[in-house]
């Protein structure tokens, strides 16, 4: 049986594309590149056997992020998927609108905490204590379109934290169609405040795309929720690397033909807390993964590793960074020159193409 397995990882960018200026980006980016520098022998024979280390010096095989959308994963992964976007989502760099806020908290009941653009572990180890004194939820965003929901599990159940997403995600229409919102929620006291991994995005749902016209995709990781789960068969949601790792070895048991995994631990836990001795180790355990991984892979699987945006962690920025993405494949792809990231989805549609 033929299959296509595409993984994601998530904020591994390799090198500013054109238009990063127009991102609102004070500084070029190389997240891959520059998590080299900073780390001086770091090796990665089997990323670099694909051709990770020639992307980031842009000799290598990549692709030019094309869909204006914004700079984060929903664009990214629904670009991979044929969706091109032409007009940007709302951001929010001084906080969302008076109106926004009155009409949340008369729907959820009670005030909130509003706060504009923030890190989230910062805002949390900021205002928690507040949060869990008064059971207000605390309101974020960032660079990107988000509206992130944070609180703490022992002051707002995980049901409600998801409830008040959804009625967040019911609002933001029209102007203030936010492209994802975000549970963000917490655990800890006041100075050791950690966020838990039962975060859970509800982004807008996507256009048709590959995983409409494939169907009965295997998605792993936070993919799924990116595209509503249109399209994906279920499976339970996984929330670190080590277990996306173990649900794609699942996934090789079953009879997928379409295997969409996001890798996320490498911006969520490096690129946005600035922390490239991190993000190199984060690489490290991926690279020794993904020996054994490909030597799971029968003659007639084709993988993808790739990426959708950049984290630079070497920046003074704490978000995303619109870069160009790495295409690593085997069997090898052919990248035409300014190939976009939809070349990841026309690359599984030619592959699976006898079996459609």
């Amino acid at each position: 049986m033929k299959r296509a397995i595409v993984i994601v990882m998530d904020g591994c960018g390799v090198g500013s594309a054109p238009d990063w200026e127009s991102f609102d980006e004070t500084q070029p980016a190389n997240t891959i590149g520059h998590v080299y520098d900073a780390n001086p022998g770091l090796s990665l024979p089997t990323l670099e056997r694909l051709g990770l280390r020639a992307s980031a010096s842009g000799e290598g095989p990549r692709l030019l992020p094309k869909s204006q959308g914004g700079k984060d994963s929903v664009t990214g992964h629904w670009e991979m998927m044929g969706i091109e976007l032409t007009d940007r989502f709302p951001t929010y760099p001084t906080g969302f609108p008076v109106g926004l806020r009155n009409e949340f908290e008369a729907r959820i009941g009670r005030p909130a905490i509003w706060c504009g653009p923030a890190s989230g572990t910062a805002i949390i180890a900021e205002r928690g204590a507040e949060m869990v004194t008064t059971g207000h939820p605390i309101i974020y965003t960032s660079a990107d379109s988000v509206f992130q929901i944070a609180a703490h599990e022992s002051a707002v159940p995980i049901d409600t934290l998801y409830a008040w997403c959804e009625i967040a995600r019911e609002i933001c229409t029209g102007a203030n169609s936010v492209q994802r919102i975000i549970a963000r929620p917490f655990i800890g006291v006041p100075g050791a405040y950690v966020r838990t991994e039962n975060r859970r995005d509800f982004p807008l749902p996507p256009p048709t795309n590959l995983c409409d016209e494939i169907g009965d995709v295997y998605g792993i990781g936070v993919v799924p929720e990116l595209f509503s789960h249109r399209g994906f068969r279920a499976t339970a949601r996984t929330q670190s690397n080590p277990e996306h790792a173990v649900a794609l070895a699942a996934a090789l048991e079953s009879d997928a033909k379409f295997i969409f995994a996001n890798f996320e631990d490498f911006d969520m836990k490096f690129g946005h807390r600035n922390d490239p001795t991190g993000f190199a180790n984060c690489l490290l355990d991926f690279d020794r993964w993904l020996e054994g991984f490909l030597g799971l892979l029968g003659p007639d699987d084709q993988i993808l590793v790739t990426a959708d945006h950049g984290n630079d962690p070497t920046t003074t920025s704490t978000d995303h960074s619109r870069e160009f993405v790495p295409l690593l494949s085997w069997p090898r792809v052919e990248i035409p020159q300014g190939a976009g990231m939809a070349l990841v989805g026309e690359c599984v549609r030619e592959h699976l193409a006898p079996l459609a």
